[in-house]
């Protein structure tokens, strides 16, 4: 008797719930938790009438904390990258990994954190765009908008975008990759190709340069073909001195060897100068000059300022010791003239007219 009017209570029970939620299979969630938690088909009618809004409410919730999560994560990752100590803890990942393009030399941590930075920028657009675009398809399918069309519409445009934008992703690409493998930063000196200058701005899509003109140049990263970087781990000051044909060559070498010493052991230069100066000995001989070279290993983006002091001190070197500078000299070779008669009469000048 008693399992008969249990029978009967839960077959009206589930007749309830199915006239408050739906068929079995279509009932929100919300709806058959609340009916079975109070009883009362009235209360599970009005709950359910504020479940697709719960729901959307919920998807924005989710959305905003993994957005912000992922944020956080990122943004500490750059801080461990940007933190001293960084270059060896990537130096340990890559010899574990076998990653080579991890391996970029040693690059000063203010360079390192402004890649570190600007990857990070990247990483947390690509992490907002996906997690909202997924989002607001929820919120679509919730609100019963029918998103079939939406996505071959998105599909069509997709590919137009494509096609039209082929420049637009290869200079994206090529941002990343040179983020990725370092190939310059802001304050390098690089030849692009396109021109040569000082980088004052590195984004995905264009880098920007000022040469030494003071000519702003914006240049497409997809553009760039090659990069000649001035400014990576070292340079060198190289310099071709010119003497005259008669000169000796070894007092010369001396002499410009004894100036390099001088400079490089400066205390203004001693600290930029990474090695004792090097005379590689005569370049080349000319019918005018013969050119010797000397090359002095210096910190990045100094050579210049040791170049423009060698070829001074040089120049005042050799005005010490009497040599003359090859570019001064002019030698003109005339015709042979006739030989003079010596019982022809000497010519008289002609008298102006007044």
């Amino acid at each position: 008797m008693l399992s008969a009017t249990f029978a009967v209570v839960s077959a009206s029970s589930a007749v309830d719930k199915v006239a408050a939620c739906g068929v079995s299979g279509q009932q929100s969630w919300l709806c058959s938790v609340t009916y079975d938690v109070t009883g009362s088909g009235r209360t599970a009618e009005i709950v359910d009438q504020f479940s697709a809004p719960l729901r959307i409410v919920l998807i924005i919730a989710i959305a905003f904390i993994v957005v912000r999560v992922s944020r956080m994560v990122i943004r500490r990752a750059v801080n461990r990258l940007s933190a001293d100590g960084a270059s060896d803890r990537i130096d340990t990942i890559r010899r574990r990994t076998g990653l080579a393009f991890l391996d970029t030399g040693p690059v000063p941590s203010v360079r390192r954190r402004l890649r570190a930075e600007t990857v990070g920028a990247v990483l947390r657009s690509i992490v907002s765009v996906v997690v909202w675009a997924t989002a607001l398809l929820m919120v679509l399918g919730e609100l019963g908008v029918n998103l079939a069309p939406f996505v071959a519409g998105a599909g069509i445009l997709g590919v137009a975008i494509g096609f039209g934008s082929q420049a637009l992703v290869r200079d994206f690409l090529s941002g990343i990759f040179m983020l990725l493998e370092d190939q310059y930063g802001v304050g390098d000196v690089i030849d692009a190709g396109e021109a040569t200058g000082t980088v004052e701005g590195v984004s995905l899509r264009t880098t920007r340069l000022r040469d030494v003109a003071g000519t702003v140049w914006h240049i497409p990263n997809g553009e760039i073909r090659r990069v000649g970087n001035m400014s990576q781990q070292w340079a060198r000051a190289v310099l071709d001195v010119a003497i005259t044909p008669g000169t000796d060559v070894d007092a010369a070498t001396e002499v410009i060897r004894r100036v390099a010493e001088a400079v490089a052991h400066d205390r203004e230069f001693d600290r930029v100068v990474l090695e004792e100066p090097e005379i590689w000995g005569v370049e080349e001989v000319g019918p005018d000059r013969v050119l010797i070279r000397l090359v002095v290993k210096t910190k990045p983006l100094e050579q210049w300022r040791v170049a423009r002091e060698l070829r001074a001190r040089i120049k005042q070197a050799f005005d010490a010791e009497g040599y003359v500078h090859p570019f001064g000299q002019q030698i003109m070779v005339l015709p042979n003239p006739p030989a003079a008669n010596p019982d022809d009469p000497i010519p008289e000048k002609p008298i102006p007219e007044k």
